[in-house]
């Protein structure tokens, strides 16, 4: 399934920590790029970090340096995992937590395209 599955969501007070969880299956002849979004009731989704094919990773401004977006390619499941380690967390990055995967790659790719997941709450009281 392409479609990611996120966890690992939760209520925490400020200055702690959650790590979240995304689960994509593998795709034949495609490659996969991993981000995470954030979105609050009223506003735009937000762009948090993301992770590319190579490895390459990207943060936004408002998280750098407090989150870390890591993957884990584990062998012989067909699974890529990617975390999101989210440390010093404040009441403002409460949110509703999307994971995006990103299929691309050449013509024997069949899923190219980009996938949601369902979104994880994330709660940061002060």
């Amino acid at each position: 399934q392409v479609q990611p599955v996120e966890s690992g969501g939760g209520s925490v007070q400020a200055g702690g920590s959650l790590r979240l969880s995304c689960v994509v299956s593998e795709s034949p002849y495609c490659n996969i790029d991993m981000n995470w979004y954030r979105q609050v009731p009223g506003k735009e989704r937000e762009f948090i970090s993301k992770i590319d094919a190579l490895g390459t990773t990207k943060y936004a401004d408002s998280v750098k340096g407090r989150f870390t977006i890591a993957q884990d390619n584990a062998k012989n499941t067909a699974k890529n995992t990617v975390y999101l380690q989210m440390n010093s967390l404040k009441p403002e990055d409460t949110a509703m937590y999307y994971c995006r995967s990103d299929l691309h790659g050449g013509t024997r790719c069949r899923d190219w395209g980009n996938y949601w997941g369902q979104g994880t709450q994330v709660t940061v009281s002060s």
